[in-house]
């Protein structure tokens, strides 16, 4: 994914709301699932890590885009941003 492509899904994401949050037991089966859902229904899903431990956040995000097949978009603060095209995809990206 090229820069371009990142910069218009970082800017699509900026008024969404997180969709899962991950709190104090971590990366469990049901939270890797709950992301699976929401990335086939929205393509772009924006995530709140409650860790204030930013090596761990950048774990979970890392383990997350590898169990998935996503792409990590952005992580700033305590929320990253995710996406993974649907087979008939919804967000159409600037070449």
């Amino acid at each position: 994914m090229n820069s371009k492509a990142i910069a218009y899904l970082r800017s699509l994401a900026h008024t969404l709301n997180p969709v899962v949050r991950i709190g104090n037991k971590g990366l469990s089966p049901s939270v890797i699932k709950e992301i699976d859902l929401n990335l086939r229904a929205h393509e772009l899903i924006k995530v709140k890590i409650q860790n204030n431990d930013k090596s761990v956040r950048e774990s979970m995000l890392t383990e997350i885009c590898e169990t998935l097949k996503a792409t990590a978009i952005h992580h700033i603060g305590l929320q990253i941003i995710i996406y993974r095209a649907a087979s008939e995809p919804k967000i159409v990206l600037p070449k």
